[in-house]
């Protein structure tokens, strides 16, 4: 009965995360922004490069969730659930960021959270050190993407340059701590893969 219940909490935070429901438990880094004008090709590039970001959190709770689930490490589990409620903050900030810029997250968001769940469901089946090691490789190659929108993003838009340089550095203290964990390098064959699934989910979340 116990993990029936476990599968419906998980099954219901699925859902929450795809349609973008989702609370933030520290203040949105974009409030203190001035909300400079955008024109309308600023406006929609800012959207297109947010609603990416949103759909890498979305990726980020699938993995995390997966990742905890299949772990038998106490310590990792709470580390995984930690970081997951972190990018949680994530997801509901660039969620209200496409709000206010007019837009929407990805229609594909259904596919992205289940491709991310069985990619963590698998880097936990082959032990902690190489989960914590696609977590390292993971945040690393986010935190590149993320540094390479501060620069893509209009100058104007300190809204959405706050959050991503929050994201940003949010990032890089998750690989640290899964570094610190015990983590083993990951496979440069593998290294590749990723940067090349992340570059066909960017390239399409830009305008799905």
């Amino acid at each position: 009965m116990a993990r029936f219940d476990t599968l419906i909490g998980e099954f219901d935070k699925a859902l929450r995360v795809i349609a973008g429901v989702a609370t933030a438990s520290r203040a949105n880094p974009g409030v203190g922004e001035p909300d400079h004008f955008l024109a309308d090709a600023d406006k929609r590039h800012s959207a297109g490069l947010m609603r990416v970001n949103h759909v890498g959190e979305v990726c980020a709770q699938a993995l995390y969730d997966a990742q905890g689930r299949f772990t038998k490490n106490d310590a990792l589990k709470q580390q995984f659930k930690q970081a997951g409620r972190e990018e949680e903050d994530h997801l509901a900030w660039t969620a209200e960021r496409l709000q206010q810029l007019g837009s929407r997250p990805s229609l594909l968001n259904p596919l992205w959270y289940a491709g991310a769940y069985a990619l963590g469901a698998v880097a936990a089946r082959l032990g902690d050190a190489r989960s914590l090691g696609f977590v390292v490789e993971t945040e690393r190659q986010v935190e590149a993407h993320l540094a390479s929108h501060l620069t893509q993003l209009p100058v104007q838009d300190g809204k959405s340059r706050a959050i991503v340089e929050q994201m940003r550095l949010d990032e890089i203290e998750h690989g640290a701590k899964a570094h610190a964990m015990g983590a083993t390098d990951t496979p440069p064959l593998v290294q590749k893969a990723m940067q090349a699934m992340a570059k066909v989910m960017t390239t399409t979340a830009y305008y799905l």
